[in-house]
């Protein structure tokens, strides 16, 4: 039996008016022409009168719009038809839509309106061909034996739980296959790893010195360490093995230094093949300039001077993209040159035993020089790029340009190279302070050890007398270290110089005890940090020392 029916709205669709697929029927059987001959898509459908055995149908008027119908419900076979007769019976409404279709069941309603669920989805179309038509039993004109029919969608449980399971069995046989072409697709698991025995191990061994068969034994060998089959017995076989591993890696490090020097040499003819057609494009563009010039170009016909202009611009374009090219490649080059310096020298201004002056000097130096070297390279590109847009009017302007590129890329080449000077500069000023360092660290070492000693005795008297010389040697370079510093601030604040005197002023008010001799002495040692100069004339000479600790790095 039915459930309670809903039905749905939508505009209804000529074509399923068709009633394809019904057979035809003797002309001589009541009912002839309840189906419609199929026609032409582009000719409107015209409805006939039907002649059923104990009602006649008769149609609708072809000027009135087509009877509203409801949205379709998935999986719909069941119709609600309306404006049946009072007097219609249920073998009067299996007369007239069993045509359509086999029917399943019918649930007529006490009201001109009943339920009819077919056995296929595309029998409700059919049925829905008969909405509009006026239905009269036999020949009575009584209002009861009369009616219009109105045939339209009906949803039913039914009919939803039927589409719902359909589309579930659909489902299922879309994930089998599916699951079937993932498992055709899916790669073949490896094999399995064998356990360790003497007699596989054996064979693991003679694998691993074979090349070719190294990676499918390394991995047994991983397997049977992470496993735990590493003990006592067997300890040294697993240890000769992991040994036989090691060696490969000379081998594979052999190999990949040949795929670098391929990639490199690879790269290096391309460059060089690159470069040769660059310069076939200028020999090119130069052919067409040259055509371009009064004394040839006048003898050109108005197509051909067309033309040429044509080809000139499209070489000029083409030779500048591979021009662009090449020269990304080569600052390609000089980047990753200079990112590997600069790598280096950061890691050895890292130490704490550089001093900041200097390295802050070199570094805006070498900054400049990098700025000044961007700026004639994009000079260059912007005067080729005028090159190659601007048609050159006289030969002498092409002399003029070709010489303005040649000083820049002279004054590039010259600025590279001394930036590379200043980069071997800088390299061997941080060995040297390296050296420095060492040393320094040594007599420090040296000091501290004199003075454990020193205090180890409670008089200086009792000390030997190399003792005792140590011990003043010690002092000495303890002053030297301590009053350097000062020295060298008070004589930096003097760029005039200053006299002993002065110097031995200022520092006897930090300590009484420093002589003149000492200070003098302790100047005289450092020739690269102090230097004497005489100034004045006749009875106003005077020496002065001077400090000449920062000259090396401005000169470099």
């Amino acid at each position: 039996c039915f459930e309670e029916y809903v039905c749905v709205a939508v505009n209804f669709d000529p074509s399923l008016g068709m009633m394809t697929g019904i057979a035809p029927m003797n002309p001589m059987m009541p009912g002839l022409g309840i189906v419609p001959p199929p026609v032409s898509q582009d000719m409107p459908i015209v409805k006939e009168i039907i002649h059923c055995k104990s009602c006649t149908l008769f149609p609708p008027n072809p000027n009135l719009p087509p009877p509203a119908t409801r949205e379709r419900p998935p999986g719909c076979k069941t119709v609600f038809v309306g404006g049946l007769p009072e007097n219609a019976t249920e073998q009067l409404i299996v007369e007239v839509f069993e045509q359509c279709g086999s029917i399943i069941a019918i649930r007529k309603s006490k009201k001109n309106f009943c339920h009819i669920r077919f056995a296929e989805e595309h029998t409700v179309d059919k049925a829905l061909f008969l909405s509009g038509y006026r239905i009269r039993l036999g020949s009575s004109t009584d209002k009861k034996d009369t009616g219009r029919l109105h045939v339209d969608f009906a949803q039913a449980r039914d009919d939803l739980y039927e589409w719902e399971c359909r589309q579930r069995m659909l489902a299922r046989e879309e994930r089998h296959r599916r699951r079937i072409e993932e498992d055709r697709l899916r790669p073949p698991s490896p094999p399995p790893i064998v356990h360790f025995s003497e007699h596989e191990c054996s064979q693991l061994g003679e694998k691993l010195k074979d090349d070719s068969k190294f990676a499918e034994a390394v991995r047994v060998l991983l397997t049977w360490v992470e496993r735990g089959e590493v003990n006592r017995r067997n300890a040294n076989n697993i240890y000769s093995m992991i040994q036989s591993s090691n060696s490969h890696i000379r081998r594979l490090m052999n190999e990949k230094a040949a795929h670098e020097k391929e990639m490199e040499e690879a790269k290096e003819k391309f460059k060089n093949a690159l470069a040769g057609i660059l310069v076939q494009f200028e020999q090119i563009v130069s052919v067409f300039h040259a055509a371009s010039k009064q004394k040839a170009w006048d003898h050109f016909s108005k197509a051909q001077r067309k033309n040429l202009d044509m080809w000139r611009k499209q070489a000029e374009e083409i030779r500048n993209i591979h021009n662009e090219e090449l020269m990304g490649i080569r600052r390609e080059e000089e980047m990753e040159m200079s990112d590997d310096d600069m790598e280096d020298a950061l890691h050895l201004h890292c130490s704490p035993t550089w001093p900041l002056a200097q390295v802050e000097a070199l570094k805006e130096e070498n900054d400049s020089l990098r700025c000044q070297l961007d700026a004639y390279r994009n000079e260059v590109e912007l005067l080729k790029q005028e090159q190659g847009k601007a048609q050159p009017q006289r030969s002498e302007e092409d002399a003029t340009r070709q010489q303005q590129l040649s000083f820049l890329q002279q004054a590039l080449q010259g600025m590279q190279k001394q930036l590379l000077k200043l980069r071997e500069d800088l390299k061997q000023r941080e060995t040297e302070l390296e050296k420095n360092s060492e040393e320094k660290q040594q007599l420090e070492s040296q000091i501290q050890s004199l003075k454990d000693r020193i205090q180890a005795f409670p008089t200086s008297h009792a000390l030997p007398v190399s003792y005792r010389r140590l011990s003043v040697c010690a002092c000495f370079f303890i002053f030297g270290f301590s009053s350097t510093g000062i020295i060298s601030t008070f004589l930096h604040v003097h760029p005039f110089g200053a006299s002993i005197e002065y110097i031995c002023s200022y520092l006897q008010r930090l300590d009484t005890k420093i002589s003149t001799t000492e200070v003098e002495t302790l100047l005289g040692r450092l020739p690269c940090t102090f230097k004497q100069e005489l100034t004045g004339v006749g009875a106003s000479l005077e020496k002065r020392w001077k400090f000449c600790g920062f000259e090396g790095i401005k000169m470099a």
